[in-house]
């Protein structure tokens, strides 16, 4: 499902326009990304929760040379699905 596909289902579903729809979901990510930049988790009962989590440095590999080359720390986004939201996709 695309971001245009899924705000035509949010309007549809809700009874709104699709530019309300829209805005929503911005609304949404845009608090969801702000938290998370934070540092604080965001829980929604029953859907699932986002996370910060920290990835170490660490040694790889350039497929093409061969070569090993440092790959920084880095913060990476992660969710965990809720027990309501996996048992009602299965």
């Amino acid at each position: 499902m695309t971001k245009a596909e899924l705000i035509d289902k949010m309007a549809d579903s809700a009874g709104i326009s699709k530019v309300s729809a829209s805005k929503a979901l911005s609304a949404f990510v845009s608090g969801i990304t702000v938290a998370l930049k934070k540092g604080h988790r965001v829980s929604l009962v029953g859907f699932g929760t986002f996370v910060v989590s920290k990835r170490k440095a660490r040694l790889g590999r350039n497929p093409r040379t061969g070569e090993a080359i440092k790959i920084a720390a880095t913060k990476v986004p992660r969710f965990s699905a809720g027990k309501t939201f996996k048992t009602a996709i299965r």
